[in-house]
């Protein structure tokens, strides 16, 4: 698996990455608190950590719902987050030009599962030269993320992690399928594992996306078990009154138990791993 710096954060294979925080940025109060307990909770556990949350969700079910302060406002929160709590950050774009204003803050950029095969979006993201973190889209195939690949790679960017987060499965409906992680891996790049988006149940609620957040914790282990090399969860301290994806974040003061017991996973399939390469 190749190797790389994500601000002051390595990802190898000696922990699992965490990427983590609040869907949508709903204040700038929630923001810092949610960061702060995240980075005390990561750094008890020895996980290493980025901050996640988006400064527009410009996919949301109905036209109604909200979508986040903007690019100048959120930009600004993500700073203070990098700046004052001295953490990585990462966000998503949806429009190209948006790439070189959100690489002046962040550390990683973040392409949405629906815009991956977006050739402008991709490209502009990877002439930031910063790493690229690229969600597969429902709709498609681990091996068909090689074109994705491609692009970034066209563009003279070898920075690019592939984010697994389920395929529609009917209507309303996500299923992951782990050997996505499995081949994925074999291109070389980190694989990340999309948590929490993996349990949406997409317009579930007929002006909002539903989801089921008790199924979080069992398909984390089952991607880390798989091979995964980080994980994605949204978290919010209180889901229920989110104002994006709420029925599918994890409570905050539910995180630290979860990712004991991932951790505990990670070392044990490590450790069979490198057991398995010595006898």
């Amino acid at each position: 698996m190749k190797t790389m710096k994500i601000g002051n954060v390595l990802i190898d294979q000696s922990m699992f990455m965490l990427i983590a925080g609040p869907c949508v940025i709903e204040s700038e109060t929630q923001i810092m608190e949610v960061a702060k307990k995240m980075k005390e909770i990561t750094g008890r556990l020895g996980v290493p950590f980025i901050f996640k949350s988006s400064f527009d969700k410009a996919n949301r079910t109905s036209a109604h719902s909200y979508r986040g302060p903007g690019i100048d406002e959120g930009l600004r929160i993500l700073k203070r987050v990098k700046d004052e709590l001295n953490i990585p950050v990462v966000t998503d774009i949806h429009e190209p030009y948006q790439a070189e204003v959100a690489a002046e803050v962040v550390d990683m950029i973040q392409i949405p599962a629906f815009l991956c095969r977006q050739t402008d979006l991709l490209t502009a993201a990877a002439k930031t030269g910063l790493p690229v973190n690229i969600k597969k889209a429902q709709f498609l195939s681990a091996k068909d993320m090689m074109n994705v690949i491609t692009k970034v790679e066209a563009s003279g960017n070898e920075d690019i992690l592939l984010c697994e987060r389920g395929n529609t499965f009917g209507y309303n409906n996500l299923v992951v399928d782990m050997t996505n992680i499995i081949e994925m891996k074999k291109f070389g790049y980190p694989v990340v594992f999309d948590a929490t988006h993996s349990v949406q149940k997409p317009g579930g609620n007929l002006t909002s996306t539903g989801g089921n957040r008790e199924y979080v914790e069992p398909l984390a282990k089952a991607a880390l078990a798989a091979g995964a090399d980080a994980l994605f969860m949204e978290v919010h301290e209180a889901p229920d009154n989110a104002k994006s994806d709420g029925p599918n974040m994890v409570k905050l003061d539910e995180v630290e138990m979860m990712l004991q017991k991932l951790v505990k996973i990670y070392k044990a399939v490590q450790e069979v791993e490198q057991h398995s390469y010595s006898v």
